[in-house]
């Protein structure tokens, strides 16, 4: 590896360090984060990162399986549809950890998205909606 190759990554990593938070860097810092959040609010941290770290992996899963599928030739076989119907329900275990630690009912959450989304499209989908939204809506 060249000199300038190696300088620039030195110079990336050393820019990545500076904007990085004290939290992802150092491990007594993420452990006040994890006090903080829990004196101060019913967040159960422990059960909360348990699901955004499975619903990012799983979620990954279940996308690569459709990746192949449909850039890489892989067939849509029963046994990719299996796979797929498995990794469903591992991000659907996920999703309801990530419920229980917000201390949220599942059912609550998901008429509060088709609300938001009912709101948003009315009957039918348009791309306008989608790509300019009332001020609040996310």
């Amino acid at each position: 590896m060249s000199e300038e190759i190696k300088k620039f990554f030195t110079t990336y990593t050393d820019f990545v360090t500076k904007v990085t938070s004290d939290p992802s860097i150092d491990l007594d810092t993420l452990k006040k984060s994890f006090d903080g959040i829990e004196a101060n609010s019913s967040i159960k941290t422990p059960r909360l990162l348990t699901a955004a770290l499975g619903l990012g992996s799983e979620t990954g899963e279940f996308v690569e399986i459709v990746k192949k599928m449909f850039l890489q030739g892989k067939p849509p076989s029963e046994d990719n549809i299996f796979h797929m119907k498995r990794e469903l329900g591992d991000i659907m275990w996920y999703w309801v950890t990530a419920c229980a630690a917000l201390d949220l009912d599942p059912y609550e959450v998901i008429n509060e998205n088709q609300e938001k989304l009912a709101a948003r499209y009315g009957e039918k989908f348009e791309v306008g909606r989608s790509e300019v939204r009332k001020e609040g809506d996310l």
